[in-house]
């Protein structure tokens, strides 16, 4: 079962990585201007958002199969819509829908998985699946950039799409059905979406994952430039993500995931937080190759560390009456952080050297006040004792 949840983790991420070469061109094709390309590629992670927060109070209220096959199902038919559109406009609004419906896949996947790991090892939980999350980050671009240049971009949409239906019903048959209570139902409002904003520890959690992926928009954003600015090929470009990629997986899946139970969440959190902002900061310093792969190891080091920490202290802080919601925001805050850390970048016109400085500083700064929060915690607590 377990394993079964880790490959829909995986179908899910697959989904949105695989288009990440691809889209571009794609619009190109359709006669769209650079800067409609540009929203193009956007509004997926900004109706992704909305998507999060949707499947969040569904997940609560008629649990995470059900809002799983309604996601795969739906997404799966959105997919097929890319092979008919004709002009920008119309890949646009299909853009809208695709990032709506799978916005629903990751919450419900993540919560499902969750809810079948005893507290003591959500840690090692959420590390194990940052492995699937780490895999369909390296063979989805290649998959995406393999398929449409020897084929058709259209098989592709068409290849996941029906890997989404075939996900559907093995979902189908295999997860079990969660009984829902009617308090459960009766609980799940709008005042329990704010309690959970205002609970310091989940938001921690959610400035956590905004922060990760504000530094991963700008490093998508501008890691191709600098290895262009440095004359090296653009294939380089996905070496240097893969590696990052690669260390955070054996991070995630070698006996060193025992670390995320053994300490505390906020403090690998917190370490996390640090390794990526001092490794964007020798980013911006980076003059040859193999420095920029020191970088992205330290950076793929940081990640391992930030990730799982801040999905289990989500976990700890939730039952499953909620834990839906807070999945839901959990990833609207994911998309956010990628779609203001390219889109800042991009408005400010700022050299590759000057944006990672600027994802460092936000990193740096969130980490130094959550510190502090912590260790005056922390003192308060032993005063009271």
């Amino acid at each position: 079962m377990k394993q079964f949840i880790l490959i829909i983790v995986l179908i899910s991420f697959f989904d949105m990585f695989s288009q990440l070469p691809i889209m571009s061109p794609f619009a190109k094709s359709l006669g769209a201007s650079p800067a409609f390309i540009g929203l193009i590629v956007g509004m997926y992670s900004f109706s992704n958002m909305f998507g999060n927060i949707l499947a969040g109070y569904w997940i609560d209220k008629q649990g995470g199969k059900k809002v799983l096959l309604f996601g795969f199902s739906l997404t799966a038919a959105i997919l097929l819509l890319y092979t008919i559109v004709s002009t920008p406009g119309q890949l646009m609004a299909v853009r809208f829908f695709h990032g709506l419906f799978s916005g629903f896949l990751v919450p419900a996947a993540f919560t499902v998985l969750a809810n079948r790991e005893t507290e003591s090892k959500q840690g090692k939980s959420m590390a194990i699946s940052g492995v699937a999350v780490g895999i369909s980050a390296i063979i989805g671009p290649a998959f995406g950039g393999i398929v449409a240049s020897k084929y058709n971009i259209e098989w592709v949409f068409l290849i996941i799409a029906f890997l989404m239906l075939l996900i559907a019903v093995c979902s189908a048959i295999i997860l079990p059905n969660t009984a829902i209570s009617k308090s459960r139902k009766v609980e799940s409002s709008f005042k329990t979406l704010l309690s959970i904003m205002k609970t310091p520890i989940l938001a921690f959690s959610f400035i956590g994952a905004f922060s990760l992926m504000f530094a991963q928009g700008v490093l998508a954003y501008m890691l191709p430039l600098q290895v262009e600015s440095l004359n090296y090929g653009t294939h380089y470009s996905g070496m240097l993500l893969s590696t990052f990629g690669i260390t955070a997986i054996l991070i995630f899946g070698l006996p060193t995931n025992r670390i995320f139970d053994k300490y505390q969440h906020h403090y690998t959190m917190l370490l996390g937080m640090s390794i990526i902002g001092f490794a964007l900061i020798l980013l911006s310093l980076a003059a040859s190759l193999p420095f920029l792969f020191i970088c992205m190891i330290l950076y793929g080091a940081g990640f391992a560390c930030l990730f799982p920490s801040i999905s289990a202290m989500l976990v700890e802080q939730t039952d499953e009456e909620t834990r839906g919601k807070a999945f839901g925001l959990f990833y609207a805050f994911f998309s956010l952080g990628v779609v203001a850390g390219s889109s800042l970048t991009g408005i400010l016109s700022v050299s590759f050297g000057t944006g990672f400085i600027i994802a460092a500083c936000l990193l740096i700064a969130n980490c130094i006040w959550m510190f502090i929060y912590f260790k005056r915690k922390a003192a308060l607590h032993e005063r009271m004792e």
